[in-house]
This record gives structure tokens, sequence and C-alpha cells, in this order.
């Protein structure tokens, strides 16, 4: 771990409450405040060195439409007391070391794989690629993902990442757009009924790493 300097999880951070249909049943810790109290002291086994970029995603406890602000703060105090612990918007751009990382949830993936014949749930790479394409995070309107009207469209992609990080639909993928590493980051959790549902087959304990100095993405498993 000397070597990682930086983790960057793409929400959910935690499974909530209600977000689908009968997901009580399935919740082991059914408060919010205790998943986020859980999620605080496994973020707390992280060495000190290692900066953990967090953004919410469609589970967490703040506005649901995108774009997101971060977790409300009296959930983001858990997590930022640990002291090397970073709360951000869903979307946003982050710099590291002069790579810039476009993170965003993902939610309108499932938009986008209703209308796209070479994007589904298991191909999220695809997705992400007609995002970069249409310069655009959310590109379907008025279907299933609530989207905030500003004054100021906050999802056109209007400066070009060196890599695209997405979560939500708990599939591990990666791939390169014109130079662009795409890197779906997957899940921790096994398949829920909902998921079986939809028809999704999630790939969990699976875990991305990418070298700042030139690129290369590897997996490191932990089944």
């Amino acid at each position: 771990s000397s070597r990682i300097k930086y983790m960057i999880i793409a929400g959910d951070l935690v499974d909530g409450v209600g977000i689908y249909p009968q997901q009580e049943k399935e919740l082991q810790v059914r408060d919010v405040e205790k998943q986020y109290g859980g999620l605080s002291n496994l973020l707390s086994q992280i060495p000190e060195h290692i900066k953990v970029i967090v953004i919410p995603g469609n589970h967490d406890a703040t506005l649901r439409a995108i774009p997101q602000p971060p977790i409300f703060d009296e959930y983001a105090e858990k997590l930022e007391s640990n002291g090397n612990v970073i709360s951000l918007s869903n979307p946003c751009m982050v710099s590291l070391h002069g790579v810039k990382f476009l993170i965003y949830h993902g939610t309108s993936m499932e938009d986008i794989a209703t209308f796209a014949k070479n994007a589904s749930y298991d191909r999220p790479e695809n997705a992400m690629e007609i995002m970069l394409q249409l310069r655009h995070l959310a590109p379907v309107y008025g279907s299933r993902t609530p989207i905030i009207a500003h004054g100021r469209d906050e999802l056109v992609i209007e400066e070009v990442p060196d890599v695209f990080h997405t979560g939500h639909v708990h599939v591990f993928r990666n791939g390169v757009y014109r130079e662009i590493k795409l890197i779906n980051s997957g899940t921790w959790q096994e398949r829920t009924r909902y998921q079986e549902q939809l028809g999704i087959m999630p790939t969990p304990n699976i875990a991305a790493v990418l070298a700042l100095k030139n690129g290369s993405v590897s997996q490191i498993r932990f089944d």
C-alpha cells in the first residue's frame, strides 16, 4: 500500500434505505446514519498517506437529481473525521499530479443502455464512450435519470479528461477512448434480487489500479 497515493470511490458509498422496491428485506443495516458510521470505520483502516476522494451516487444521502452536491454535512463529517477523506460533488473534475480525472457516478447509463444498441449494463464502457462523444454526462433527457435544471448545464463535458471514472452498474470494466482511460469500478456487493430482475450480473471485489506516471491500468482481485 506504500505505493498507493489516492483512492477514488465514485459512489454509491452506502446502500441507503428505500432506494428500490423491497430493499429493506436485503439490508443488514436499516439506518442510514449507521451505514455511514460503518463506512467511516472501514475508511479509517486505510493508511493516512492515502487520500480518499468520494462522491455520492443515487443511494447516498444527498439530492437524488444530478448534478448532486456532496453528501449532507451530517454524514460527511463522519467520513472526513478520518483526516484523509475528501467529499466532493457528482460529477467533479480533479487533477492528481497533472492527471485530470472526470469522476461521475453514472446514473444515466441506464437511459443510454435503453436507447443505444451497443451499450448495456455489462458493457458500461460503451455508454461512457457515448457520453464522451456527445460531450454530455446525461445525453438522454426525460427518462429515468432525474436532472436538476440550472442556468448553466453542469453535465456538459467542457474539458477533456485523462481518466473517466464511473460506477453505478456494479460491473468492473475498463477501456480507452481517444487516449482517455475509461474505468467503471464495479462493486463490493454480491448480486441483489433487484439486480436479478434487471438482468445485472455484478463483478464484485475487483479494484482498478492506475499508474499516474504512464496511465497503465491493472486490477486487483479481493476474492
